[in-house]
């Protein structure tokens, strides 16, 4: 593999942190050949959730629709404003979201930008999706409720939904599983979860995974320091048998 190979850079929940975001950056360096995947949740806990809207939607690079954008569409579901739904965003972190807009036009306008983002992205060998996918079902009997909301069915899986794929998650924060720490990144049969847990004050860790040479970007958005690991010495394999007794 050449210095050339264009990379394919994909990143775990930002939930607003816009400053960590750009230290992320700094460190990938993406050229214009390089491919960059978000898993969603760009928004929310965070204080700068208009500014790493902005940044993703002018630059063009791919997001897919995670939980806490689905929150927010059905809290202005179809034009309207559903107030059941727009009182349970606001509690799970909307909030910090709606505080850091300078208007409504604005936020209307990212909104229905959310609206066209997709539940996944299959690159072949890897498989991206927000949260997971259901075990028991086919990819076409799924929708928004599983691949943006699942998380124990998936990760108790005994082997890998795709025989040829590996599916890349956010979504659980990593450290919840048993024996990963803070800033690790687990992998199960068939998937692996980058969700480091940026927003977390336990972790603070945002981390994009380069599938191309195999390595992680970390910075810590609370104390702006960054590293760069080889994957293998920062991933976590989760013992299944530990998970199914959580």
């Amino acid at each position: 593999m050449s210095e050339h190979t264009p990379r394919r850079i994909i990143i775990g929940d930002v939930h607003g942190h816009y400053d960590g975001l750009m230290l992320l950056f700094e460190a990938i360096a993406p050229n214009r050949d390089d491919r960059i995947y978000f898993l969603g949740d760009l928004i929310d806990r965070g204080s700068q959730s208009a500014q790493v809207i902005k940044f993703v939607r002018d630059n063009g690079y791919c997001s897919l629709l995670g939980n806490h954008e689905q929150l927010l569409l059905e809290a202005f579901w179809d034009g309207e404003v559903n107030r059941s739904a727009l009182n349970a965003w606001l509690y799970s972190g909307g909030q910090a979201t709606v505080s850091s807009y300078k208007d409504a036009a604005t936020l209307l306008d990212d909104v229905d930008w959310m609206r066209t983002l997709p539940l996944y992205q299959d690159l072949g060998d890897l498989w991206l999706v927000h949260a997971g996918v259901h075990p028991l079902l086919p990819i076409d009997e799924q929708g928004a409720e599983d691949f943006c909301w699942i998380r124990g069915p998936f990760h108790c899986i005994e082997s890998p939904y795709f025989p040829d794929k590996t599916i890349v998650v956010g979504h659980t924060i990593t450290f919840t599983f048993p024996g990963v720490t803070p800033g690790q990144i687990a992998r199960g049969h068939g998937w692996m979860d980058i969700d480091t847990g940026a927003y977390n004050p336990k972790s603070g860790w945002l981390t994009a995974y380069d599938a191309t040479y195999q390595t992680a970007y970390q910075v810590h958005v609370f104390e702006k320091r960054v590293r760069r690991l080889p994957l293998e010495e920062i991933v976590k394999d989760v013992e299944l048998t530990k998970l199914l007794a959580q």
